[in-house]
């Protein structure tokens, strides 16, 4: 049977101010990438999220961020080395903390907003993730953007990495995102999200912005928590895969399952 994961972007609210309807999302998804403080969340809603997760068995991954909390993680920067891999360091080592509290396990890391997108393409901020990563946990496993250089990369430093798709974003052709400041670049249609999916998950294949189609390997695809219809567009995904005999379950318990059998 063809096994898919969902994620979602959780725990990012801070403090009085709410950020999508996490309870709701972690019913429908198998893995939730909990916000570690930099670029959203704070220590008493993280440590919520975590705890709900868990208690719905949902795998936990560290979505770690530039340091930008007014920018929620969007804005382009370039720290030094020295800079990101202390602060990935940081991310993981607090969300390692607050899961345990939790009763749960970091499994993954899964970058944020800017810096997901600038590592993909960028070899040196790219290191310095990798190698963060693995002065924390080795075993730890990186979700990227699919068909991006940092796949191969992180490969090839001795990173298990898994290929990422995003539900509601509309992809270029060469398999970068389309810019959120341009026309059409987030899907917000339940039925066309569904469509499209269940296409890349059947063939390996999506339709660009262009209208043209591209491959992409995806063991994953990630539905954002913080848009106004996040919820229906995972609920609507999750009923289009299980109604194609398509199971959900998170990759890192496939992988765990692969490697005992």
């Amino acid at each position: 049977m063809m096994t898919v994961d969902l994620n979602s972007d959780l725990g990012e609210s801070f403090g009085p101010w709410p950020m999508g309807d996490d309870v709701a999302m972690l019913d429908i998804v198998t893995s939730a990438n909990i916000a570690c403080g930099f670029h959203a969340g704070d220590p008493a809603g993280i440590l919520k999220v975590l705890r709900a997760a868990a208690a719905r068995g949902v795998v936990v991954g560290a979505h770690v961020g530039y340091r930008d909390l007014v920018g929620f993680g969007r804005r382009n920067m370039d720290p030094s080395s020295e800079e990101l891999v202390g602060d990935t360091i940081y991310q993981i080592g607090a969300l390692q903390g607050l899961a345990k509290a939790a009763g749960t396990t970091v499994r993954y890391v899964k970058p944020h907003g800017a810096l997901y997108n600038t590592i993909s393409n960028d070899a040196r901020q790219a290191g310095d993730v990798i190698a963060a990563i693995k002065a924390v946990d080795p075993s730890l496993i990186l979700m990227a953007l699919a068909g991006a250089p940092i796949v191969k990369q992180a490969r090839a430093a001795g990173l298990t990495v898994v290929c990422e798709a995003f539900a509601d974003r509309a992809y270029n052709a060469d398999g970068s995102l389309v810019s959120r400041r341009a026309p059409g670049a987030v899907i917000h249609d339940p039925d066309q999200v569904a469509e499209r999916m269940l296409r890349l998950a059947t063939e390996g294949r999506i339709t660009t912005i262009d209208g043209d189609d591209i491959e992409l390997e995806a063991q994953t695809i990630c539905v954002h928590g913080d848009t106004p219809t996040a919820v229906a567009l995972a609920q609507r995904l999750r009923e289009a895969f299980t109604g194609r005999g398509i199971r959900l379950a998170a990759f890192a318990e496939v992988k765990d399952g692969a490697a005992r059998g």
